[in-house]
C-alpha cells in the first residue's frame, strides 16, 4: 500500500483540490465519495472506483477491510489520520473515500414511465433528500435544470446516501423541452390549487415538477402542468419544505399503485432514517 505522511505530497494536494473545488471536479470529471456507505453503494451499483484513500485507523475497521477486499484490484492510498481529516467532509471521518468518474449528462429519454423535474433547486441537502425519495419510491429519472445545485457535489452525495447510483440523473436539462416531449401527465403543486394531491390520479405516466425553494416553479413550467394539486396542511405551517413536498407526492403515487394491485418500480436503495 502506498503511504503518505506529508501534507506537501502532490497526490494529496490534488485530492484536496477535488474535495474543496467544484470547478476542479468539473475540470477533472471526477467526484469524491466520502464514507463507507457511499463507497459500498458505488461498488454495488457502478463497479470499481478510480482511486481509494483510507486512513491508518480506518484500516483497522472491519467494514473498511471488507470493502478493500472487494477492491483488491486497486492499490489504496493510506494517509495518517491527521492528513485524512483534511480530505473528509464529515465531522467524524469513517476512514475511507473514493474518487470516481462523474457520470456525463445523458440525453433525456422520451419513454420515461415517471420522472421528477427540478427547477433551480439550490440547497444541497434538499437535493440529496429528494434523490433518496426518488430512489425509494421507484422514480428513477430525475431532471435538473441548469440552475440546480451540482448533483455530484460532496454535500449532495452525502445527503443522497447512495441514491445517485440507483437513478438516471440528467443535469443541465432543458425542462421546458422535456415537459413538451413527455408522454404522460405533468403534475405540479400549488398552495392555491383546489384539488388535493390525494384526490388526483397519479397511477399513469407522471412527471412531477418542483421549483426553487423560495421562488417555486416558473410561470412557464407551472403553465405546462396538466394537473396542479395542493398538499393539505391542517396545521399552522404556511408551506412545506420542497423535499417534504416531493416525498408526499411520490409516496401518494406509490400508495395509489399499491391500492390497485400494482406497484412502482422498486428501487435498490432502501430509505434510511
Amino acid at each position: 500500500m502506498k503511504q503518505i505522511d506529508s501534507a506537501a505530497n502532490p497526490r494529496l494536494k490534488a485530492l484536496c483540490r477535488l474535495v474543496v473545488s467544484s470547478q476542479e471536479r468539473k475540470r477533472a470529471g471526477h467526484s469524491v465519495l466520502d464514507g463507507v456507505h457511499l463507497v459500498a453503494a458505488y461498488l454495488e451499483h457502478a463497479g470499481l472506483p478510480q482511486q481509494v484513500v483510507v486512513s491508518r485507523s480506518g484500516l483497522a475497521a472491519s467494514e473498511i477491510r471488507a470493502l478493500l477486499k472487494k477492491m483488491a484490484a486497486i492499490e489504496p492510498l493510506v494517509l495518517s489520520d491527521a492528513l485524512f481529516r483534511k480530505l473528509s467532509s464529515v465531522v467524524t471521518p469513517t476512514g475511507i473515500l473514493a474518487v470516481v468518474e462523474t457520470p456525463r449528462p445523458q440525453l433525456v429519454p422520451r419513454d420515461m414511465d415517471a420522472c421528477v423535474m427540478l427547477e433551480d433547486l439550490q440547497d444541497p441537502g434538499n437535493l440529496g433528500s429528494i434523490l433518496r425519495t426518488c430512489a425509494a419510491s421507484g422514480v428513477r429519472h430525475v431532471l435538473l435544470s441548469k440552475g440546480c445545485a451540482q448533483a455530484w457535489s460532496p454535500r449532495v452525495l452525502r445527503a443522497g446516501m447512495g441514491a445517485h447510483f440507483a437513478l438516471h440523473l440528467y443535469e443541465q436539462a432543458d425542462l421546458a423541452a422535456a415537459a413538451r416531449s413527455f408522454g404522460g401527465s405533468l403534475v405540479a403543486t400549488s398552495q392555491r390549487a383546489a384539488q388535493a394531491v390525494f384526490d388526483a390520479d397519479l397511477q399513469g405516466r407522471a412527471g412531477f415538477l418542483f421549483g426553487n425553494e423560495g421562488a417555486g416553479l416558473s410561470a412557464a413550467l407551472l403553465k405546462a402542468a396538466q394537473v396542479v394539486v395542493s398538499i393539505p396542511m391542517p396545521g399552522t405551517a404556511e408551506s412545506l419544505n420542497v423535499a417534504a413536498a416531493v416525498a408526499v407526492c411520490l409516496f401518494e403515487r406509490v400508495r395509489q399503485l399499491s391500492a390497485v394491485g400494482g406497484r412502482g418500480q422498486s428501487g435498490p436503495v432502501a430509505a434510511e432514517s
